[in-house]
């Protein structure tokens, strides 16, 4: 029996919610469009108390890649830190109900912090604008690393929000040591240009020194080499990391491999809600890989998943992507 996994991920455990909103709700809540901003529990109170109808669903960006690689047929784990509280039950049971490993140790109900939940608020251009409550997840710490899991891991996938915390990194150093100790390889995605403004040194360096593969959309590559030429930033990117998946939203995603770069399209799709793209084009690209495919065939079916989560709300798929991938000769 196989006891490897496919792609261990390690990041936030949310709970997402989401609603529509018109463009004033968000001027007038003081909400900066299009990006995600971290908020304490008494904002997160106040502006779930002004939202309308809202979907909620577990989530977290690393968890959404999880639970699209688990939907594809990989072999998937995932990470993250929850409160024994009925939102952490939750999050527990629906990834696990989805096919992934979950057996991160729960806080204790007597906790200071609860699980953490995310205000989606998407705009009627499909824009999401997030405001994150990161709870009892920041809290995530190297004795929350199973190293004998990290050793079974052919990737290890690591969410760049996670670096907001007081214990993450040296939980991420822990699990990157254990995973190349097994014979593994690690990778990263930068999650947000604020994010990488706030951690660009220990970014850089983990990349250059410890990684094998870099997610990141355009904005965030530009954030990671301060330069406002994408061309300037995937030059020095070829030069950090072997390998590298740039988004640049309906343009489809650039491959860069070996110093070499491709740009491969997305296929055409109206964007409904464009929250989770970058979570399930990761999931598309990594299975990909773990099937041995190559990194161009990974991005086409990294930019088919991501197609699917955009025509619709919510950052978890609504169709059997196995099926999908199918469909699409995959």
């Amino acid at each position: 029996m196989n006891d490897r996994y496919d792609v261990v991920g390690i990041g936030n455990a949310l709970v997402d919610v989401l609603a529509r909103v018109e463009d004033e709700f968000l001027a007038e809540n003081g909400i900066e469009k299009g990006i995600m901003t971290l908020i304490d529990t008494a904002r997160a109170t106040e502006l779930y108390g002004r939202m309308g109808p809202a979907i909620e669903i577990s989530g977290g960006s690393g968890a959404n890649t999880i639970a699209g690689l688990a939907m594809l047929g990989s072999r998937a784990a995932y990470v993250g830190k929850v409160k024994d509280d009925q939102l952490g039950a939750i999050f527990a049971h629906d990834i696990r109900a989805l096919g992934a490993t979950f057996e991160t140790p729960m806080a204790t109900g007597d906790h200071d912090f609860d699980t953490g939940r995310c205000m989606v608020l998407v705009s009627p251009d499909g824009e999401r604008s997030m405001n994150t409550y990161l709870g009892v997840s920041e809290h995530l710490s190297p004795s929350d690393i199973d190293e004998s899991m990290m050793e079974r891991a052919d990737w290890l996938y690591l969410e760049g929000y996670r670096f907001d915390g007081p214990d993450s990194v040296g939980a991420f150093a822990r699990a990157v040591a254990a995973c190349k100790r097994g014979g593994g390889r690690a990778s990263v995605t930068l999650s947000d240009p604020f994010c990488v403004d706030r951690h660009r040194d220990a970014f850089r360096r983990m990349i250059r020194d410890d990684l094998d593969l870099l997610f990141a959309n355009e904005h965030e590559v530009m954030s990671l080499y301060q330069t406002s030429s994408l061309e300037a930033a995937l030059d020095a990117c070829a030069k950090d990391v072997r390998l590298a998946a740039v988004t640049v939203g309906p343009k489809g995603a650039w491959v860069i491999e070996d110093g070499k770069r491709a740009l491969v399209p997305t296929p055409p799709v109206q964007v409904v809600d464009a929250t989770g793209a970058g979570d399930l084009f990761a999931a598309g690209f990594l299975h990909g890989l773990a099937r041995g495919r190559a990194p161009k065939i990974c991005a086409r079916m990294g930019c088919v998943a991501a197609a699917e989560i955009i025509s619709h709300i919510g950052a978890r798929p609504e169709v059997d992507l196995k099926a999908l991938m199918a469909k699409n000769g995959m």
